[in-house]
């Protein structure tokens, strides 16, 4: 697409200038973005190319006022305070471990009765001593436990330690930091939000009111659609990258630091030791990425492949449909599917294998630390237990906070990347400045413009010269007509005058002052405009007629619409004045919307009227009224009036003909005729046309008593309904739009009966881009998931293992503090050992299992993609031909469509069902574990549960819930903005600019005092998410001393069953924040499967409908209407009827668009007839089976489209009923005149032709398809202009080979060149959808009608 790449390059140009423009600008903000951007910018200097982000961090933060400034530091003090929070309680945490596991000794040892608690202090107890001393003598034999007991015990105290006191001190602790972190948390995100609000609301502001400042040049540059997204989306990214992210990215690297720090302080050799490990668990997590990328890359161009067959056949859909290749197209785009397939199972298998690689390493990282440390803990005495818990948990802490500050920084480069290009056009001057005070007001105006040698091309094509050295005169008072060619730069003048864009060389004035000198706003104050398309606001009749003028009283909008003819419309209306127009005027006619528009203009009582064939769009009797409406207002003013209707032209006081840019000629009507020039043929062209219709139109009169039982309103204005405006689709008129007769009358009730009736069709108009669809039940896609059952079997069992491995965590965990309290040494350095051994075991366990679940769910989920993909395909060829002509299915959309909505499905199936089972196995697990341990704990800690499972989810809805709001509340500001941009030139012509930005800035006082409202709401929120989990510490410890104490519960259960409960609580909040891909998941298949239940009007795949033996080839038309279901307001064809017999040659001719090839369509069964029928052999097309008709027929197109495939391929795809020999082809291609051709190439029959055949000439297509139709061996040949692109000597050749082809088959030509239809037996002229004489070409000569006229004026049909 041309159009695009230009497009592209203007933007590029776009940001050229402004980055020049920055820095020649002395502006305080200018010379500010210079200075940080200079570092880039030596970079940048070598490439042209500039950075796509070439906005520093800091400058995200320009528009900041002192008060935000302020808010924002107080909230960046909150987060670093935050971040501290956790690894304070870990030293907490490691004290607490102590006391339980001193006050276990202690137990232990006084559970030994040999010994007792005397003045705090253990001791033997006296009486075993006293024995021991008198035996000493008497027993030569002493067992071991007797020596034990000689030597003096360690310095253990006892009975000091209260057990509850200290756990309700420890209880305190964690309350008071949790309340801590409640208000920290909570004043961080509110600062940061509020303060982030307060800037984006300025932006927002900013940027809008500059846009509607930039002058017309620039909008052409750049695509309303894109500065929608860019109002809409890239702000938000700014706004994502200035609010809470900041804050949390503080908090949570400030933990990082602490966590190091607490490691480093606390025992610096057992830091070392992990942090040593950990480069493992780094490169682990960089490969994956690196291998998800690299396959997802192959991924995606082994499905490009796929896609681009897709592309290829839905592009070219009617070759396929002709030719019946729909089933062959699926087999190819499934074969090229194949291969997507397997890189995406190897992505999954690579994935599975990473994760469950980091979670190896991570285990021996477990085991590792828990050996190592225990060793210092035990051996060398140089840490506490509790210390060696501080240091293990401070390191782990600080990677995982690590992990999770990364995401915001992406979000801080989309933000810096949206800034950029959103601040550049806030920092861009406009070239011409419409709301600048600057230029000259005259007190008096005449009227009298002038093109002085102008020369002008459009900013977005600066190639084509669109003016070119234009001078021409308008005087004031009189009225001028532009007439010529389209393209021939008469609206542009138009647009110059308005001061749209400013000539390139040359100038125009106004009274002969340069209108560059003037004031803007003044200038268009004086000019009134009627575009052939006016362009009403979404609000009453009064106030678009306001708009013309601002502060007009209601009897000045009376008036106008008085002159503009529009009164007693509106008055009969049933609001009158105050009536609603709907969305850019829908709810009114062509003609009525015309005619406020007039009376717009008129309100403004201009000096200057500007006509921009302000009637072609409608129908004659509206164009009566308007054009009387004119013709009162023309009168001294000064009037352009650009026409092509020469009824609107003649009474014009000066006629300027315009050819190339420049005015060729001058003059009156009269003088203009004689000078046969550009005038003279428009003028010819033109009656010629309108001869024709009147005639049409006389014959329909008469018919009107006729049986047709055409409807009345039918009738009486034919040409309404000929010409029925586009713009009369509103929904209001549907139902007087479509005459009664198109609904089935109760003679025709066959086989139309089941074809849907034109009325049902015209209710499609698409009136929203997306229907909303309702997602789909999971059990559905499943039912498509069904053949893989063992791989989801097994991939669960992976999964439900994987969810096992948390709560084994805690167990060993608590196993190891355990084994702290054993006084026996030995006992105790063995129970160390093997615990940490069973951490390398789970930690092999789990890489299996992470392998199998990721390869097994991957395959699922790839082959369901696939079978999704093909069926999808499959569904999409079998719908008729109308169905892709409604924009919402073009080829590029369709093909989006296979690829993105199918793979997203397996979001509710494949990895989803692993989340799912994991999660579950890992809280089904802890609960019932922690049960076991000690009821009354797990308990305690389970009305906790909810609110850390809620927290996690409530976050992860907090931060995407708000983003809906947020786009509901935008969506006002948005209509305005979108209504603006998309009507800019009207408001420019207007002048209401100002009047748009003050509208918008209303607009966005409601989400930003909602912005401000949720500041507060995810402040506590995320307070509270926070803090919850110290609060659970702090009573299940007090809670788990008193068990202890009372009911002599081992410590360590204590810790196995709060840590096996907490961390399976996060497991809850992972897994209800996958939710948003599985919601996707769903709609995606509702998208699908809405695809796959759609039945198509015409079925190609289904066997039903008459087959018969000896096909003649006998067509008749008989009294054909037909519209296209995404135009039903054209009437292509209008009562055709014609009939060929066997062998016969019929010829279409007829200026385009009179339904030459429209006819063809329907021989093909690409659409069926609204009336009247299509009979081959005397049957009913409609009742005939679609591929037996379509298998009859072979058709040559004037743009043949070839596949990408060799010559063979090409021509064997005419016939895709059975296999074709090579003999065939070559005999079909001799008699296409071909075979001599294909024989020079090097590659013979294999040669690719190349994307739609794009290595050969166009005459070697041509005859390429002329051998495919051959090969089809048809009974009816379809020759729809094939010879009209080809110069003389291909085009020879190619009628040669057509002319042998046609022998004993029945032919429809359609042509422009005479030459090629004089010897065909029927030759039938067409125009506006009916015939109009037929016969052969010496009849037609006789009859000296259309046809001669034709040959004798040797004129091309156009």
């Amino acid at each position: 697409m041309p159009s695009g790449s230009v497009k592209l390059q203007s933007i590029k140009k776009l940001g050229q200038e402004n980055q020049s423009y920055e820095f020649s600008d002395e502006e305080p903000a200018g010379s500010y973005m210079t200075v940080t951007t200079s570092k880039e910018d030596e970079k940048g200097k070598g490439n042209a190319e500039q950075p796509a982000i070439r906005v520093g961090f800091f400058q995200l933060f320009r528009f900041a006022s002192c008060n935000e400034v302020l808010m924002m530091v107080t909230g960046s003090v909150c987060a670093v305070l935050h971040g501290s929070a956790q690894p304070l309680m870990l030293l907490v945490f490691g004290l607490l471990t102590d006391t339980f596991i001193e006050y276990d000794i202690e137990l232990n040892e006084l559970s030994d009765d040999r010994k007792e608690c005397v003045n705090n202090t253990i001791q033997w107890k006296r009486n075993y001593t006293e024995v021991l001393e008198q035996n000493q003598t008497g027993w030569g034999l002493m067992n071991n436990a007797t020596w034990e007991m000689l030597t003096p015990l360690k310095n253990r105290t006892c009975g000091i330690l209260n057990i509850e006191y200290e756990m309700t001190l420890f209880a305190f602790y964690y309350v008071g930091i949790g309340a801590a972190v409640f208000l920290l948390g909570y004043f961080q995100i509110s600062l940061w939000v509020t303060a982030a609000a307060r800037q984006i609301q300025l932006i927002r502001k900013l940027y809008f009111s500059k846009v509607m400042r930039m002058e017309i040049g620039w909008f052409d540059c750049t695509s309303v659609g894109e500065l929608n997204t860019r109002m809409s989306d890239d702000i938000n990214k700014i706004n994502d990258a200035i609010a809470d992210q900041v804050a949390i990215f503080l908090q949570r690297f400030t933990t990082f630091v602490c966590g190091f720090c607490i490691g480093f302080v606390k025992g610096w050799k057992l830091t070392l030791v992990i942090v040593a490990a950990s480069p493992l668990i780094g490169i682990g997590a960089g490969l994956m990425a690196l291998f998800v990328a690299k396959l997802t890359g192959m991924e995606l161009q082994a499905y490009a492949k796929a896609g681009a067959v897709a592309d290829e056949v839905l592009t070219s859909i009617r070759t396929v449909a002709a030719f019946g290749g729909e089933l062959k197209e699926v087999q190819r785009y499934d074969r090229n599917l194949v291969s997507a397939q397997r890189w995406g199972i190897r992505k999954g298998l690579i994935m599975g294998f990473f994760t469950g690689y980091m979670w190896l390493i991570i285990f021996l990282c477990y085991g590792l630390a828990f050996w190592y440390g225990s060793g210092l803990v035990v051996d060398s005495g140089e840490y506490t237990p509790g210390t060696l818990l501080q240091v293990f948990f401070g390191v782990l802490i600080a990677a995982m906070n690590l992990g999770q500050a990364s995401p915001c920084l992406e979000a801080f480069a989309a933000g810096r990347g949206a800034a950029t290009i959103i601040f550049e056009t806030i920092d861009r001057e406009p070239e011409i400045d419409c709301l600048s005070d600057a230029g000259y007001k005259l007190d008096r105006v005449k009227g009298d413009i002038e093109f002085h040698n102008v020369t002008f091309f459009y900013p977005s094509r600066p190639e084509v010269k669109i003016l070119d050295q234009l001078s021409v005169a308008v005087k004031s008072g009189e009225t001028t007509a532009f007439v010529g060619p389209s393209g021939a730069g008469k609206s542009t003048a138009v647009q110059l005058i308005q001061r749209f864009y400013d000539p390139k060389e040359g100038m125009v004035t106004l009274d002969g002052h340069d209108i560059r000198g003037l004031n803007i706003q003044w200038l268009r104050t004086l000019i009134g405009i009627v575009e052939q398309e006016p362009v009403l606001f979404a609000t009453t009749i009064a106030e678009n007629i306001r708009y013309g003028r601002p502060g007009v009283s209601l009897d000045d909008i009376i008036a106008a619409a008085k002159e503009a003819n529009a009164y007693n419309f509106i008055m009969d209306l049933p609001q009158k004045f105050d009536t609603l127009v709907g969305e850019g005027g829908g709810q009114m006619s062509g003609g009525q919307k015309q005619r406020i528009a007039i009376a717009r203009a008129l309100v403004r009582n201009p000096r200057i009227l500007l006509l921009d064939m302000a009637t072609s769009a409608l129908d004659n009797e509206s164009e009566a009224v308007v054009q009387e409406a004119l013709d009162k207002v023309r009168l001294g003013r000064t009037t352009i009036s650009i026409a092509h209707r020469l009824s609107t032209i003649k009474n014009a006081d000066v006629i300027v003909g315009f050819e190339h840019g420049r005015a060729v000629e001058r003059g009156k009507h009269n003088e203009l005729l004689e000078r046969k020039g550009v005038y003279f043929t428009l003028v010819t062209l033109q009656s010629q046309g309108d001869k024709a219709l009147n005639e049409k139109a006389r014959q329909m009169a008469n018919k009107e008593e006729a049986p047709e039982k055409l409807s009345l309103s039918r009738a009486g204005s034919y040409r309404a309904s000929l010409r029925a405006s586009i713009r009369q689709r509103s929904r209001s008129q549907l139902s007087n739009l479509i005459p009664e007769s198109s609904v089935p009358i109760a003679g025709e009730l066959g086989p139309r009966a089941y074809s849907v009736s034109q009325a049902d069709k015209s209710k499609d108009i698409p009136e929203d881009e997306e229907e909303p669809v309702e997602p789909a039940p999971v059990a559905r896609i499943l039912k498509y998931n069904v053949p893989e059952w063992p791989y989801m079997l097994f991939g669960s069992f992976g999964a439900a293992i994987n969810g096992g491995v948390n709560p084994v965590y805690s167990l060993l965990f608590s196993q190891i503090l355990a084994t702290f309290s054993v006084t026996d040494p030995v006992a105790q350095r063995k129970e160390i050992d093997s615990i940490c051994l069973f951490f390398v075991m789970v930690g092999v366990v789990s890489f299996f299992t992470q392998m199998l679940q990721g390869y097994a769910f991957s395959k699922s989920g790839e082959l369901l993609t696939r079978r999704l993909r093909r069926l999808g395909f499959h569904a999409m060829l079998g719908q008729e031909i109308g169905w892709f002509d409604d924009h919402r299915n073009s080829p590029g959309a369709l093909t989006t469509r296979l690829a993105t909505d199918a793979s997203q499905v397996q979001g509710a199936t494949g990895s989803q069902i692993g989340m799912i089972v994991n999660s579950l196995t890992n809280i089904g697990v802890a609960v019932i574990m922690s049960f076991y341990f000690s009821w009354k704990l797990t308990m305690l800690i389970l009305c906790f549960l909810p609110f850390i499972a809620l927290s996690g989810g409530f976050q992860a809805k907090m931060l995407t819930g708000f983003a809906k709001e947020d786009k509901i509340a935008m969506e006002a500001a948005g209509r305005i903005s979108g209504e603006a941009l998309n009507n800019i030139r009207t408001i420019a012509g207007l002048g209401k600019e100002r009047n748009f930005v003050d509208m918008y800035e209303a607009q966005l006082e409601a989400p930003y005092k909602a912005a401000l409202k949720k500041a507060n709401v995810y402040g506590a929120c995320y307070g509270f998410a926070q803090c919850v989990v110290f609060l659970t510490n702090s009573a299940s410890y007090r809670f788990g001393g008193y068990l202890v104490r009372q009911e002599g519960l081992h410590f360590s259960l204590v810790f196995r069953v709060i840590s096996a409960i907490v961390t399976s609580g996060t497991a809850l909040g992972r897994a209800s924040s996958y939710t948003p891909d599985y919601a996707k998941a769903k709609i995606s298949a509702a998208r699908f499967f809405q695809l796959l239940d759609r039945v198509p009007q015409i079925s190609v795949y289904s066997d039903k409908g008459d087959k018969w033996t000896n096909f003649q080839g006998n067509i008749d038309f008989i009294d054909c209407n037909f519209t296209y279901p995404t135009r039903p307001d054209i009437q292509v064809l209008n009562g055709l009827t014609v009939s060929v017999k066997p062998g016969q040659t019929l010829a279409f001719v007829g200026s385009s668009g009179c339904g030459k090839s429209t006819s063809v369509q329907l021989l093909e069964r690409f659409y069926d007839p609204d009336q009247g029928k299509v009979m081959i052999d005397g049957h009913d097309t409609t009742r005939v089976n679609v591929p037996f008709l379509r298998s009859k027929i072979g058709i040559v197109s004037q743009e043949p489209i070839l596949f990408d495939c060799s010559i063979a391929e090409n021509i064997k795809y005419g016939d895709n009923m059975r296999e074709i020999s090579m003999n065939e082809v070559i005999a079909a291609a001799k008699k296409a005149q071909l075979h001599s051709f294909v024989m020079s190439l090097p590659e013979k029959y294999d040669t690719n032709v190349g994307a739609q055949g794009s290595q050969l000439s166009r005459g070697q297509k041509q005859r390429i398809a002329i051998a495919r139709a051959i090969i089809r061996d048809p009974k009816i040949l379809l020759l729809d202009e094939a010879t009209s692109a080809l110069d003389t000597e291909s085009e020879k050749t190619v009628q040669e080979a057509l002319d042998k082809a046609r022998e004993g088959r029945t032919c429809i030509v359609i042509a422009h060149r005479l030459s090629t239809i004089q010897n065909s037996d029927i030759i039938a002229v067409m125009s506006r959808g009916y015939l109009m004489e037929k016969g052969t070409h010496d009849q037609l000569m006789a009859l000296k009608g259309a046809y001669y006229k034709l040959v004798t004026t040797g004129a091309p049909i156009s």
